[in-house]
């Protein structure tokens, strides 16, 4: 039976990992600036400015544009309540740098989105503010975790992001839409490769534990969501828009990831982390596609 390491023997374990991929997610994700994608020559005030307050007519995006960018501004304005939630694991050397650079990151995609849709009058900026406060006053919180869970569960977020970002590049809405959503899949991608690095490190330290982090992560995964003025959830319509499928999550989120840390090809496992592994199975064989 494998020896259980706590949080906080894993935290300074760990520490040296988390140093070397901060230094190198930096110099990869350093390099643009938020304030270059925005089409600031299309600004106009409002009327309380004396300006034209904003109408639908104005707005050229597709609806399914709209919704996407709407929901990643929203997801991103929540921004410190995520970073409360995995903040309060990781208050500690390298682990705090982290979850401020991580932040850091966050905002800029919020600040960028925000811009963008206020200097081109693509959604209605009262409607917008109007779901800001109420997505906020709702906040989120996650269940108490261990640091390995925060861990995987992060890498699959960040997959899951950098989706949902590809998907609306791929609409091929406008070239800066296109732009803004590469853009923020590329950040996604990065911190995807952080998170899952070191998981990757912990399989080292304690494989059972982290395999038990694995299974439970995928068994209680949900992306973010935004209830939109109709009831509806953004989950709903980003499905039928092509933009995010949670039906598909086994095949684009998991799979992959488990691939990445050789989940079924392990021979370190012990008892539980056989158990764990079981509770997998069923995606063995898309992630040894």
């Amino acid at each position: 039976m494998q020896n259980l390491l706590t949080d906080r023997e894993l935290l300074q374990e760990l520490a040296d990992e988390v140093e070397s991929n901060l230094r190198r997610h930096i110099e990869a994700a350093d390099g643009w600036q938020p304030h270059e994608y925005v089409p600031w020559d299309d600004g106009r005030n409002f009327g309380f400015l004396s300006g034209i307050d904003w109408e639908p007519g104005q707005s050229e995006l597709s609806d399914t544009a709209k919704l996407a960018l709407t929901v990643s501004v929203l997801i991103a304005d929540n921004l410190p309540a995520y970073h409360r939630e995995i903040g309060k694991y990781l208050r500690t050397g390298a682990w705090w740098r982290w979850v401020g650079r991580w932040t850091a990151e966050e905002n800029r995609h919020e600040i960028m989105i925000r811009n963008y849709l206020m200097v081109t009058r693509s959604v209605d900026p009262i409607e917008l503010e109007r779901l800001r406060m109420d997505h906020m006053t709702k906040g989120f919180r996650r269940p108490a975790l261990h640091l390995l869970d925060v861990l995987a569960t992060c890498a699959f977020e960040e997959s899951a992001a950098a989706i949902r970002h590809r998907n609306t590049a791929a609409l091929g809405e406008n070239a800066m839409v296109t732009a803004i959503a590469e853009r923020i899949a590329v950040d996604d991608e990065l911190q995807l490769v952080l998170f899952a690095n070191l998981v990757a490190a912990a399989f080292e330290l304690a494989p059972d534990q982290t395999i038990r982090a694995i299974a439970d992560s995928v068994a209680s995964f949900h992306v973010p969501t935004v209830t939109l003025p109709d009831g509806r959830s953004s989950d709903e319509l980003l499905a039928e828009a092509g933009i995010y499928d949670p039906a598909k999550e086994n095949e684009l989120v998991f799979a992959p990831l488990l691939k990445r840390w050789n989940v079924f090809e392990r021979t370190d496992l012990g008892d539980e982390g056989e158990k764990a592994r079981a509770e997998l199975a069923h995606l063995r064989t898309e992630s040894l596609a």
